[in-house]
């Protein structure tokens, strides 16, 4: 497992900038420091969006997708401690909930299958617990699960999390960086039940794909 939000600062240490009306932001979150730091980083390039400004604990870029201004932050707490990046941010930017997207790595999902979801729990991982508390226990928020597979044998899954990818499995997950691209911009667009519902529809039909290769 592991884990993803706008406002311009005119300063770091001045007044926040109202450059965007609220409701058209979509801040968009990582948490984890492997497959969901990818994903950000390919996500940013594809949409020309730098990644210099630090503030709150994190490595964000603000751009835009259309007319929509998107905040990519990428934190630089350990990963059970991310609340203490995600909810100064949150509150700085006077974020609904609803405007943010959190990433994380699941290894309850096959490798390279995405899920994007409106709500939920923190299902015992640590980075979206330390989300939720800091969010003052709100769970009202996206996330997208992105699939990396269960760990081999008895091999310890913290060690699993930080290794390099395998062939196979670094193609998944290629793979992957472009479909979960494609599901953000949309969302950007037209918003998370319409995203979700085609999207995941989709990475359900490829789940099955993936079963029937590995049966």
């Amino acid at each position: 497992m592991g884990c993803l939000p706008t406002l311009l600062v005119q300063t770091m240490t001045s007044m926040r900038a109202a450059i965007y009306p609220l409701s058209t932001c979509c801040f968009v979150f990582f948490v984890w420091k492997q497959v969901g730091f990818d994903m950000i980083d390919t996500f940013a390039e594809s949409h020309g969006i730098p990644m210099d400004r630090l503030h709150c604990k994190a490595i964000f870029g603000q751009g835009l997708i259309g007319n929509v201004p998107i905040l990519l932050a990428k934190p630089q707490t350990y990963m059970n401690l991310i609340g203490e990046s995600a909810g100064p941010l949150a509150a700085y930017y006077k974020l609904p909930l609803n405007r943010v997207v959190v990433f994380f790595d699941d290894m309850d999902l096959p490798c390279g299958v995405l899920r994007l979801c409106d709500k939920g729990g923190h299902g015992g991982h640590k980075g979206l617990k330390s989300v939720i508390y800091h969010f003052r226990g709100n769970r009202e928020f996206a996330r997208l699960r992105i699939g990396i597979g269960r760990p081999p044998g008895q091999m310890d899954p913290k060690a699993f999390l930080l290794q390099k990818s395998i062939a196979t499995a670094r193609e998944r997950i290629d793979v992957a960086l472009k479909e979960g691209i494609g599901a953000l911009t949309l969302l950007a667009s037209k918003g998370l039940t319409e995203s979700a519902r085609n999207f995941n529809r989709e990475q359900k039909y490829k789940h099955i794909r993936l079963q029937t290769l590995e049966a």
